[in-house]
């Protein structure tokens, strides 16, 4: 019997879908969240450091992606039960970086099967057969894809960078604009190139509030608190 062949999404495709068992009940995805950005992760293990020390920090970090309209769905290969033991471990027993007590309220994948892991690509046999690495979709309220990272076994991912794409994506949406490298809200954004003779000449010759360091290249002020009005709630 020949095996079933998935070949990983991409950026601009609609998510697969799939159903679930949770350590918050059955989910329907990616239906169930229509309407809310997505950071659908996966991790390698339960009862491991490294996944330990990411789920503390996005336990804690929650709220923030939560008024960033952005909710977030975890998944491992291990059963509901490794789940839940794992977690009330975490809540129970672990302090790290000044962070104790921590609760784990939003749903982990149970996929013991590696049927979901498979669909997205997230078991890598070079990096583990058994385990899936720690890949990250942030996926829209439409359930487009908008953004994909992979990290190995091994790396811990960076939460203020995850944070950064949910607010940098919801911002270019927002205004028409592109980031530039290692922006935060408040810096300068990229204007959209100019898509004619005419227009770069106007762009160049013009004095308003752009800041041009060639014809395809300009910026201007977006203020971080219009972004803030626009996306983060209780702003």
């Amino acid at each position: 019997m020949e095996e079933q062949v998935f070949f990983m999404p991409r950026i601009g495709e609609k998510a697969p879908e799939f159903k679930a068992t949770t350590t918050q009940g059955e989910i329907n995805f990616p239906d169930d969240y229509k309407g809310s950005w997505v950071i659908f992760f996966s991790h390698p293990a339960d009862f491991t450091p490294v996944c330990t020390s990411e789920f503390m920090t996005f336990a804690t970090m929650e709220k923030a992606f939560n008024e960033a309209n952005c909710k977030l769905l975890g998944l491992s290969v291990d059963g509901l039960y490794s789940h839940i033991a794992w977690l009330r471990t975490i809540k129970d027993k672990i302090k790290y970086k000044k962070m104790k007590h921590v609760e784990v309220t939003f749903p982990l994948i149970e996929d013991i099967t590696m049927d979901i892991s498979k669909k997205y690509g997230m078991i890598m046999p070079g990096e583990s057969s058994t385990k899936a690495v720690r890949a990250v979709f942030v996926i829209d309220p439409k359930g487009f894809i908008r953004t994909i990272i992979y990290y190995p076994l091994s790396l811990g991912r960076n939460f203020d960078e995850l944070y950064r794409v949910i607010i940098a994506l919801q911002t270019a949406d927002a205004f028409n604009i592109a980031t530039p490298a290692d922006w935060r809200p408040g810096d300068d954004v990229i204007v959209p190139t100019a898509g004619s003779c005419g227009a770069a000449k106007e762009r160049m010759e013009s004095k308003d509030e752009m800041r041009c360091y060639d014809w395809f290249f300009c910026t201007k002020k977006l203020e971080k608190s219009l972004i803030n009005k626009k996306i983060i709630k209780n702003k």
